[in-house]
């Protein structure tokens, strides 16, 4: 692939994880976190797209060369020639459950294209806190593009699960977790949110209980995840669930949770 095309296929990448962002305006030198709006959950989607156009793997461990776009270039040049990535994990059956939580009937199932109003309006109903605390940024509205990209997931490298209630026939989202699996095929990352009004009331370790069983039925290895180090529920949780933590000294606004799912 000559250098204009390897551009241009990187350029869609990060216009499909950044809907609306001039991606002829980017500076190759510049790190792209400080030109695009693009949160974790984001940037692996950029790598996992990356990995499935060009035909190659891209380890989890050089994600942080990638910081700038002249520096994705020149990492994807010579490795163009070598083999692609591994296939989508394995199918497994989804969950499609109920649960009864704090007395009322939940509903716990795959996430739908045609779940995007109850979506967006679910995230209208977070607090601002809770917002940051899933994005990492500031968000009030989700955009068309971002709102298709959260909800019309493959379900294969893109997997996500609601918890829906249904008050007089008014269904509504009241959590959602979900995993992208990395380019190599072995690990997957995590993000969570839950209604400001369910927080402490259980649902968000059903939620991940129902996750981490599908990764493992797909035969993923790690699943990890960044949380704001000042989310002491959600590091509590994953303590719970069995993740160990691991602080980046150079980082003290978050902290990272990984899980072995090779071991019960």
């Amino acid at each position: 692939m000559d250098p204009a095309s390897l551009r241009a296929a990187v350029e869609a990448a990060i216009a499909a994880a950044a809907p609306g962002t001039d991606v002829s305006r980017l500076a190759a030198d510049r790190p792209l976190r400080e030109q695009v709006d693009l949160d974790s959950l984001d940037w692996l989607n950029v790598v996992t797209a990356l990995g499935e156009r060009l035909g190659i793997a891209i380890p989890e461990a050089d994600f942080g060369r990638l910081e700038t776009l002249e520096a994705i270039l020149g990492y994807l040049a010579p490795r163009m020639a070598r083999p692609g990535p591994s296939a989508a994990p394995a199918s497994a059956e989804l969950p499609t459950a109920r649960h009864r939580v704090r007395g009322t009937e939940v509903e716990i199932r795959p996430m739908r294209a045609d779940d995007k109003r109850l979506e967006a309006d679910f995230v209208r109903r977070l607090s601002s806190e809770s917002r940051y605390g899933r994005f990492m940024a500031t968000v009030r509205e989700l955009s068309p593009a971002k709102l298709a990209y959260l909800t019309d997931v493959d379900q294969a490298r893109h997997v996500a699960l609601v918890a829906i209630v249904d008050p007089g026939g008014a269904p509504a989202i009241v959590g959602v977790v979900r995993y992208v699996v990395d380019p190599a095929g072995r690990n997957c990352e995590f993000a969570i949110a839950i209604d400001d009004g369910w927080h402490h009331s259980g649902l968000a370790g059903i939620l991940m209980g129902h996750l981490v069983e599908v990764a493992r039925a797909r035969d993923l290895e790690v699943m990890e995840g960044f949380v704001l180090a000042a989310n002491s529920a959600m590091l509590h949780l994953a303590r719970q669930l069995g993740f160990a933590s691991h602080h980046d000294p150079g980082d003290r606004d978050t902290v990272r949770v990984a899980l072995d799912l090779r071991h019960r």
